[in-house]
């Protein structure tokens, strides 16, 4: 059902750059999939955004997105930074990995093996008895190869659950129901958020145990939506916003050669967010509530106060969801292991790609301007070239999507620091 709107808040601080008196017009809302070790990258962009005073008044996330959200809306504006050092610094793979000159492939290797074989200091380790057998009974909550024991410690030190169930700024977290596949978002606004909220949304199975929540078994939400920005769109009440999507899964890559191939792009496509697709949906719909509330406009002011016609009116809307999608790059030597890639170089590459990408989308700041009043949502992106992609039209919805699947597969390469 469409629904009233609520009109857009915050004033403009003429101390601050227009880019940024722009973003305050509007709900800042901060999208951040699941994708593990690539999660470094969602830390980058929160850092070019803080250091730009730009803050989020709603975080979503899922999986590795749900505790980067937990961490930032759990701690004090002038704390968040540190805290995502810590986790970060904390859960970075220390064992030291040779490191042989044309042989980095083969050290990768090496460090993924670490890691499956022995966890990672701080977030997970592994469930011995997961290793007798497939059929060996280890209770709903414990059937998984991996604890995350370590993990529900490390959250209960840098988070304060009291700060995110009191603060202004909002958190959800989206968890998959084991017994319904019903996506459930545990949101802040409605529900007492603890740790068993962050670490279900990020609960993926059969690495992860399931978590249990008021007698509920909750799996990692990324299986089910791993960019849950339905959330925003389907909000009550509506509220204009600007929208900065954090991608880490590419939805455009080159064929298969190899099997090795194959497993890399499967689990690109399976995690990525179908962000076209959703978007061409959601900007007809906004368009259709923009179309009401301008045909209601033309009623006569003695039809327009009809009980009937007001009921209808209600349908329409006028807030405007700018959407700006924040894709990271592949690193060089990248394949299907790459989101349990904890090495510290790795950790270090992806954070300081987020914020290079971040800082660059701010300068540019493709939600200024002027755009057509009839388009309720509208799509950015910052190319590798410097070029912004709008998406202010459903024609034009539709022209993004020919466009994405003309493009060309990105080009493995190496971030430079």
């Amino acid at each position: 059902m469409l629904k009233r709107c609520e009109k857009d808040g915050g004033a403009e601080q003429p101390s601050l750059p227009c880019a940024v008196q722009a973003a305050n017009r509007n709900q800042i809302v901060v999208v951040f999939q699941g994708g593990g070790a690539l999660g470094a990258y969602q830390a980058g962009v929160y850092q070019a955004l803080h250091e730009a005073g730009i803050e989020p008044d709603w975080i979503v996330g899922t999986s590795i997105g749900a505790i980067n959200a937990a961490l930032i809306c759990g701690n004090r504006p002038e704390n968040r930074l540190e805290a995502l050092q810590a986790f970060w610094s904390l859960i970075s793979r220390k064992t030291p990995v040779p490191i042989w000159p044309g042989f980095e492939q083969l050290s990768q290797a090496w460090s993924n093996l670490q890691t499956m074989s022995w966890g990672i200091r701080g977030f997970f380790q592994p469930n011995p008895l997961a290793y007798w057998g497939p059929q060996v009974v280890l209770g709903a909550e414990n059937a998984s190869y991996y604890s995350t024991a370590p993990l529900e410690r490390t959250l209960a030190e840098l988070v304060d659950f009291d700060r995110i169930n009191t603060s202004k700024v909002r958190l959800t977290v989206g968890a998959a129901n084991v017994r319904t596949s019903q996506m459930r978002y545990f949101d802040s606004r409605s529900t007492a958020l603890n740790v068993k909220h962050v670490m279900a949304s990020g609960a993926l199975p059969p690495a992860f145990p399931a978590v249990r929540i008021d007698g509920e078994l909750y799996w990692d939400g990324g299986i089910l939506s791993n960019t849950p920005a339905e959330v925003i769109f389907d909000d009550n009440p509506r509220r204009s916003s600007l929208v900065f999507a954090v991608h880490m899964w590419n939805p455009i890559g080159p064929e298969p050669q190899t099997m090795w191939d194959v497993a890399h792009r499967t689990k690109d496509i399976q995690y990525s967010s179908r962000v076209a697709t959703h978007i061409t949906r959601q900007a007809q719909l906004h368009r259709l509530r923009h179309v009401i509330r301008a045909l209601s406009d033309l009623l006569p002011e003695t039809v327009r106060e009809r009980e009937d016609v007001r009921a209808l009116s209600a349908y329409g809307c006028l807030t405007r969801m700018h959407v700006v999608r924040l894709l990271a790059p592949s690193l060089k030597y990248e394949d299907q292991t790459k989101d349990i890639d904890f090495s510290p170089s790795g950790i270090r590459e992806r954070w300081e790609a987020g914020y290079e990408r971040m800082m660059r989308t701010i300068e540019e700041a493709p939600w200024t301007g002027e755009f057509d009043d009839l388009e309720g949502v509208l799509f950015h992106e910052l190319m590798d070239t410097g070029r912004r992609e709008q998406m202010s039209q459903t024609t034009s919805v539709e022209n993004f999507v020919h466009d994405v699947e003309a493009r060309p597969a990105p080009s493995t390469r190496k971030m430079e620091g």
